[in-house]
Parts: structure tokens; C-alpha cells; sequence
């Protein structure tokens, strides 16, 4: 897997590290972004992805590549190239739902997840969210989200009850339904965490249906579904401020007027939690 530390085109790598590849659909996962695209050599393919976040860390990207390289195969898409900016990782032939798969499915994908050895980093929100906070626009920096902030800092974060490699992005467009089963894509959030925390940060249509996925990955996991559940709700208000903090940030970075609905949703549910 050759590491290199020059950015280049998609065009220039392709003709130095892929000459008998050729491009056959550029951007057509939900899980692609940048100058993502399926590269095929035969019956072959690869998804060439680029570092897209020019603001994150270059290190971000090289982490991706190491928790796919850790992780089974029956769980995510194998890495096969990394340069700096640019991994080719292998196509996963399956659907993309616009729905999770069952709860008991889904349950047992994140057991499975979460029994694997740790990937060595560990994902803490406190950062994150004061980021989202000093890079928003200021028109957008309200009373309530600096109170709520400030109140998440002197709380600090839950103690695990599990300390475990999470995905943290689990939704419908990030599951590829495959012959073989259900695996992951888009691992750019992922390192050690508590299982209460993605539990939380799961995409759920309802606090129902959360509940019912707690309950079933309870008994998965072999653990009391009480204590579970209120570590969830413990997470909860990271989560939602974790989920306002990234849409006011696409907001300011696209100039796109939807992500003023979704944050504003995102914070009248934190304000209702109160």
C-alpha cells in the first residue's frame, strides 16, 4: 500500500498508480464526496476517495485508512492504495437503502463492530463541538447554544460503560447491503468510544425505535438494558449539539440555506430535552 506525500490530480494518479484502470462513475455512492469515483481494470473495482475537509488534519485521512485496514472484511471495504489526499478501497457490490436494516440486523452489526480490538484514538466531542462553535457564523452563535455548550463542559463527558471502536455516522446511506451481508462505509468519525455513544448517534427515525435498538443490542451484548438506555440519554445532548455544530458549519463553509432548517430542527429538540 504505497504512502506518498505529494498531492496530485485524480487524473495524475490514476495514470501513475492505476495506468490499466479507467473511470466508470464518478460519485454515485451516497458515501462518495470530493472527487470520489469507481475505477475498473476487467471486472475490478476500486473507489478512488480524496481527502475532501481541506480544514481537518491531514492525519484524519490516514486514520480512515488504518481503522479499514484493522477492521474484518465483513464489515467495511477493504483499503488497497494510500497517498496523501487520495485511498482506493474496494468496491462493494450491494444497495444503499433510503431505510436501516431491521433492528435486529443493525443490533448485531454494531455488536459485531464493537468486539473487535480498538483502533488506538479516541473520539472526544468537547473539541468538536467547541470548533463548531468558534467556526460558525456569528449571526448564528445564539445565548442558548454558549449556555448549552458551557453546561456540557462542566458536566464533561459520560464515563463509558464499554470503551470500544465506534463508526459514529451510522445511517442509511452509510450501509451497503451486499450478497454476503450489511458493511459500513464512510469511516472518516471513527475511534474509540464509549457503546452507549453510538447507540445514541445513531440515526433512528424514533426514540421507539432507539429504545428497541438499545433493548436488542442489550441482549446482543449481554448487558443490562437499563443502565444502557440512560447512558444513551446521557449522550443525547452531545450527540444533538454534535449534529447543530456540523450543520451550522456546512452552512457557513456551502452558503446552503437548508442547513439553516436542519440546525434550527436540531435545536428546538435540544431546547425541548432542556
Amino acid at each position: 500500500m504505497p504512502l506518498h506525500s505529494n498531492n496530485v490530480s485524480r487524473e495524475d494518479l490514476i495514470s501513475r498508480y492505476f495506468p490499466q484502470y479507467r473511470i466508470v462513475a464518478p460519485q454515485t455512492h451516497a458515501g462518495f464526496s470530493g472527487a470520489s469515483c469507481i475505477i475498473e481494470q476487467g471486472e475490478h473495482r476500486l473507489i478512488l476517495r480524496q481527502h475532501h475537509d481541506l480544514t481537518a488534519p491531514a492525519f484524519c485521512f490516514r486514520r480512515q485508512c488504518r481503522a479499514l485496514r484493522r477492521l474484518p472484511a465483513d464489515l467495511v471495504p477493504k483499503p488497497h492504495f494510500f497517498s496523501h489526499g487520495w485511498m482506493a478501497v474496494e468496491y462493494l457490490a450491494g444497495e444503499i437503502e433510503s431505510v436501516l436494516p431491521d433492528t435486529q440486523t443493525l443490533a448485531g452489526m454494531l455488536y459485531h463492530l464493537h468486539r473487535q480490538s480498538r483502533l488506538g484514538w479516541r473520539i472526544t466531542l468537547l473539541p468538536l463541538l467547541n470548533d463548531y462553535w468558534q467556526r460558525a457564523l456569528p449571526s448564528r452563535r445564539t445565548p442558548f447554544w454558549l449556555a448549552t455548550l458551557k453546561r456540557l463542559r462542566q458536566r464533561g463527558e459520560p464515563q463509558p460503560l464499554r470503551l470500544v471502536p465506534l463508526h459514529m455516522d451510522v445511517h442509511a446511506g452509510n450501509i451497503v447491503h451486499t450478497p454476503t451481508g450489511e458493511r459500513l462505509i464512510d469511516w472518516e468519525y471513527a475511534g474509540d468510544g464509549d457503546v452507549a455513544l453510538e447507540l445514541a448517534a445513531v440515526w433512528m427515525p424514533t426514540e421507539t425505535s432507539r429504545q428497541a435498538l438499545v433493548q436488542e443490542y442489550a441482549q446482543k451484548a449481554q448487558m443490562d438494558p437499563g443502565p444502557l438506555w440512560h447512558q444513551v440519554n446521557e449522550w443525547q445532548p452531545w450527540v444533538l449539539m454534535m449534529m447543530a455544530g456540523w450543520y451550522e458549519l456546512r452552512l457557513r463553509q456551502s452558503g446552503d440555506k437548508q442547513f439553516i432548517a436542519l440546525a434550527d430542527d436540531v435545536w428546538r429538540r435540544l431546547q425541548t430535552k432542556g
